[in-house]
């Protein structure tokens, strides 16, 4: 066998060699490989095998945590997603909304976000009530109460109209986040925070 050819195969057998790592490590690894597969080739050809060589690991190994590919994608959804409940507080409720839209818009257009809408469209009944009950979990529910306590704020600095955390006014723009995620897929550019912030949410809000 020609010495090119030999060092070609050695190459190709060290990189599939499962690789020794354990705890966080290895599961940002195994995370990292599900995005990948699932942004690169959809639900559909999502395997746990591929996910596992990928990742440079065992199956056995994704096995002893994850029953389905569904439980493994949506844990590599929430250890990359974006928490909301991280929002600071400015001193001013215009720039704490800017930064916790801005922060969605961000995480649709980063690698997750893309994973997150090529399931949309791929899911089963079952499968689609699960990745729903996560999505209404940790992302709606907390983006929710973010907001309520971003006007909370607002109103004991005298920028919120007092009782004006309603349902609806709480609900406009995680609705119009997800709206736009179905229908127009990763195209959040740097002007609809403002727009969503300064023409929908801030008329509803100041006193």
């Amino acid at each position: 066998m020609p010495v090119a050819c030999c060092a070609v195969q050695k190459a190709a057998e060290v990189l599939s060699r499962p690789v020794r790592r354990r705890g966080k490590e290895l599961e940002r690894a195994i995370f990292e490989a599900a995005l990948d597969q699932l942004t690169s080739g959809g639900f559909a050809r999502l395997t746990m095998e591929g996910v596992a060589a990928a990742a440079r690991t065992g199956k056995a190994a994704l096995y002893r945590r994850w029953a389905s590919k569904v439980e493994l994608v949506i844990d590599a959804l929430d250890s990359t997603l974006p928490r909301p409940t991280d929002t600071p507080d400015l001193g001013s409720t215009r720039r704490e909304l800017l930064l916790l839209i801005e922060g969605f818009a961000g995480a649709i257009n980063s690698r997750a976000g893309g994973a997150m809408q090529a399931l949309m469209g791929e899911l089963d009944h079952e499968q689609a009530e699960l990745f729903k009950d996560f999505i209404i979990q940790r992302v709606i529910m907390p983006t929710r109460a973010t907001i309520v306590d971003i006007l909370r704020r607002g109103v004991e600095r005298g920028e919120v109209r007092p009782g004006a955390d309603t349902s609806m006014a709480v609900d406009v723009a995680p609705a119009m986040l997800m709206y736009r995620v179905k229908t127009c897929g990763r195209q959040f550019g740097p002007a609809f925070a403002v727009e969503l912030v300064d023409d929908v949410l801030v008329p509803m809000i100041r006193p």
